[in-house]
């Protein structure tokens, strides 16, 4: 074999290629919160998406693409894109114009309110649009509506970690650290997240930190791909977050590993948990979790002897009913160990959505006011009622929450605009869900594609998708991004906060939204953003477009922004301190019994996203994973004389599913598990339990009590 010699490269050999009639606009992934940078390629003859590139410039990820990455641009000329409006009549959903549709949804509106008050309709929307529609949303629901009842589907992704972080270091971004921050790590904790598949982009920081030696640690109920490459992987039952932390806060304060100076002075609560951790033996916690004693004290010898280290997680330790707890518990390990606020050091939550992060500081939350404000605080309250230019009393009080707006429908709540999402498939119990939203009076949607959801409405609005949207995103870090698209609405397509600002303009409230574009949209956020939590009064799209996306807080046009915080080693509370939280494991709400002996587990796979709405369409990715399957330990499959392949009904106490098996042992020997993305007779969420954290108001997805019937003979091999 010949030497191969080394090239000196510049950044032109990473430029993308311009092709003769085509255009190139830049802008990020419409999936995870990773938002990878990329170009899309579009003909300028006839605005046709033909392509993607990665971007090289963007730093998240640098060139590289995930599956569903690459395919994503596909959306945008599939055959069965909404182009259309439409109405039900006699019972089927048929063609309509925008003044019937706009006509028939003002009507009703106008008609539900005048009989049962402004809370009687309500708005149910997502964490995957822009920052200028997530912020449209609330305006809309609280002065354009007037009902307290808005909520959105992040409700189910990350508001235990929004309620941990806050309760523990008083702000809620997704990261304390700009990604570039896990290179620096000496040691990471990642639990609850299959980073490999969920997050693949965030791999190469993982690799950058190991192969400066950083140690990886992994809590996992499987096996993952990112578990087998662990130097520890804590394969705990799922539902034990809280005591297998505990475990490892009782070693670590046995063995001296804390850093008293910083708990001293810079946290409070430390006494309490030192107290409460000392039954949390290895010995007990290994009863508890089904870990063993060596890998516990290994784990918490690993993290409490490294200098600088990061605890990162994920939905799996967030979707239970005692989601807060454990992502407190979390925070504690970093807090107890002195690792905030320094470069390798800090926590972070993966986002799911991809725009997890603004999509929850702006106001679609129904406890919240833009800027993370707390809508129940008189002082917030008085100065956005002063953005928006109406007296405070005009602005509602907080409504029910996502899954509680979910099963009041048809009661309190009578008619529901439901945006960007599909709860039919993402909701627990959907049986239930179905019909809930069948007991509506009036049901409108507006999406770009006929969702599950979609099917039951009586109105559909057909919007445009990611890649003809223009606005700005914010990703896991808590970076503000810029995102462009092809300039078009094929069809009769219009873009969401068009229609919303018509809706506004015929129920006789146009006045509060007269925006002629996104970023009139996001001028007027910055300032009702100015003085709150999440402050982007100093982001500007001029900014933006120069610096590849601004950390938030950024309170002032002279200020570039805070990729990492707490690095004063003031934590944001009125004393600066950081509060240590002490907890009790409970376990799930749902416990195995004699009749329901097996855990069941939800979760993602690589190739598709959320409901499944979007990549189930794309062939590419459907071809790689078409349906779902059941995981399940050969131990456990050889009790029920199941084979690999065969299909397999998985029951619970709401429902039950056929699935086919997978034999394999990246399950533990007491669990099954199911990916998620799929609807109707395919939907898992037939089976979860819809049991809710008390505090985040998060359904607990990830742990319920099923039982296991074998079918029929096998049907196909190592399926799925």
């Amino acid at each position: 074999m010949g030497h191969i010699q080394n090239k000196d490269y510049s950044q032109r050999d990473f430029d993308p290629i311009v092709r003769d009639g085509e255009e190139l606009i830049s802008t990020h992934c419409c999936f995870c919160g990773m938002q990878c940078g990329m170009n899309i390629r579009v003909k300028i003859a006839d605005q046709t998406v033909v392509g993607v590139e990665p971007r090289y410039d963007f730093p998240m990820n640098g060139g590289r693409l995930c599956p569903k990455g690459v395919a994503a641009y596909r959306q945008a000329e599939l055959g069965d894109r909404l182009k259309t409006p439409l109405i039900r009549k006699n019972g089927k959903l048929e063609p309509a114009t925008w003044d019937e549709a706009m006509d028939l949804i003002v009507s009703k509106i106008q008609d539900i309110q005048g009989k049962y008050g402004k809370d009687a309709f309500g708005i149910y929307s997502g964490s995957s649009m822009t920052n200028e529609k997530c912020y449209l949303m609330g305006k809309f629901a609280r002065i354009g509506l007037g009902t307290k009842n808005i909520d959105y589907n992040g409700r189910y992704c990350m508001s235990s970690a929004s309620v941990g972080f806050n309760q523990s270091i008083g702000i809620d971004r997704g990261s304390t650290n700009p990604w570039s921050d896990i290179k620096f790590a000496d040691v990471l904790l990642i639990a609850g997240s299959n980073t490999a598949e969920c997050h693949p982009l965030s791999m190469p920081y993982i690799w950058g930190a190991r192969d400066r030696g950083a140690k990886l640690i992994v809590v996992d109920p499987r096996q993952t791909k990112t578990a087998l490459v662990a130097d520890v992987h804590l394969d705990i039952r799922p539902g034990t977050d809280v005591a297998i932390a505990n475990g490892l806060l009782h070693v670590m304060i046995e063995e001296n590993l804390v850093d008293q100076e910083f708990i001293d002075n810079h946290t409070t609560g430390y006494e309490e948990l030192k107290e409460l951790v000392k039954k949390y033996t290895p010995s007990h916690v290994s009863e508890i979790t089904g870990v063993s004693v060596d890998k516990i004290v290994t784990a918490a010898r690993i993290f409490g002897q490294a200098k600088n280290g990061m605890t990162m997680f994920a939905r799996g330790v967030e979707q239970h009913a005692t989601g807060t707890d454990s992502v407190s518990n979390y925070v504690n390990l970093c807090l107890v160990t002195g690792k905030m606020g320094r470069k390798g050091s800090g926590v972070a939550t993966f986002t799911g959505q991809g725009n997890g992060q603004g999509g929850r500081e702006h106001g679609q939350k129904t406890d919240q006011l833009p800027g993370f404000r707390k809508i129940t605080d008189p002082k917030a309250r008085e100065y956005i009622a002063g953005v928006w230019g109406v007296e405070e009393s005009e602005i509602p009080g907080p409504g029910l929450s996502a899954f509680e707006m979910l099963q009041a429908l048809g009661k309190e709540i009578k008619g529901l605009l439901l945006v960007c999402s599909n709860p039919i498939v993402s909701s627990p119990t959907v049986k239930d869900v179905g019909g809930y939203l069948k007991d509506l009076d009036f049901f409108v949607c507006m999406d770009m594609f006929l969702s599950e959801s979609a099917e039951l409405a009586d109105v559909v609005l057909p919007s445009t998708v990611w890649v003809e949207d223009n606005g700005t995103m914010t990703n896991v870090e808590g970076r503000v991004l810029r995102v462009k698209g092809v300039d078009r609405t094929p069809g009769e397509t219009k873009r969401d906060w068009k229609i919303i600002c018509e809706l506004a303009e015929r129920l006789g409230r146009g006045k509060y939204f007269q925006f002629n574009s996104p970023e009139d949209i996001f001028n007027e956020l910055r300032v009702a953003s100015k003085g709150g939590i999440a402050d982007y009064y100093g982001i500007t799209y001029e900014k933006l477009e120069k610096m590849q996306g601004v950390f938030w807080p950024c309170p002032t046009e002279e200020s570039e922004g805070m990729p990492r915080l707490f690095e004063d080693l003031r934590f944001n509370f009125p004393d600066g301190k950081a509060r240590i939280l002490a907890f009790e494991h409970k376990g799930p709400n749902e416990k195995t019994s004699k009749e329901y002996p097996v855990i069941l587990s939800t979760g993602r796979v690589v190739f598709h996203y959320l409901s499944g709405n979007q990549t189930r369409r794309i062939e590419t990715l459907r071809n790689f994973c078409p349906d779902p399957y059941v995981e399940i330990h050969p131990s456990l499959a050889k009790k029920y004389n199941i084979s690999n392949g065969e299909t397999v009904k998985v029951s619970s106490p709401r429902g039950s599913i056929e699935l086919v098996a997978k034999i394999t042992k990246i399950t533990r020997e007491d669990m099954v598990f199911v990916p998620y993305h799929w609807g109707k007779e395919l939907a898992i969420n037939h089976l979860t339990n819809p049991a809710l954290e008390p505090k985040s108001k998060i359904p607990e997805f990830k742990v319920c009590a099923v039982k296991l019937e074998k079918t029929s003979a096998v049907v196909g091999e190592n399926h799925g």
